[in-house]
């Protein structure tokens, strides 16, 4: 079996394939810049005068989002270092409670009593010296 459609081509088909389409010139896309520079609302000259004032607004706007991401970053540190800075104050606190809980006498006296000394039952005794006994 052969294939029909193969064999059957018109002479225009034919003649399309011999000769190759020519490429006519490449259109330029239809957008608003290449409309704005071909149908003269703004011409070439004026567009490449303006130039250098599109490249410095261009450096503005980079200086702008770089200053924005500083910013940004600047405020990520600060808050960064204030949850350190509350950290670090109830530390504080807690150190400083068990401190003071610590450092009363019925908890010095437990720590004492783990060394093996004893709290005094007793009042202490005043010593009295008379001025004729050193001399």
């Amino acid at each position: 079996m052969s294939n029909q459609f193969k064999n059957d081509t018109t002479e225009g088909e034919v003649e399309r394939e011999v000769q190759p389409e020519l490429k006519e010139k490449a259109e330029l896309p239809r957008n608003f810049f290449t409309v704005m520079l071909t149908e003269g609302v703004i011409s070439k000259e004026a567009a490449t005068g303006m130039l250098p004032f599109i490249i410095f607004i261009a450096f503005l706007g980079m200086i702008y989002i770089g200053n924005r991401h500083f910013a940004e970053n600047n405020i990520r540190d600060i808050d960064k270092l204030g949850k350190e800075v509350k950290e670090l104050s109830w530390d504080y606190k807690t150190l400083k409670a068990d401190l003071m809980m610590k450092s009363t006498q019925t908890e010095v006296a437990k720590e004492v009593d783990t060394l093996g000394l004893k709290e005094p039952v007793e009042p202490p005794k005043k010593i009295v010296i008379t001025e004729g006994e050193f001399e």
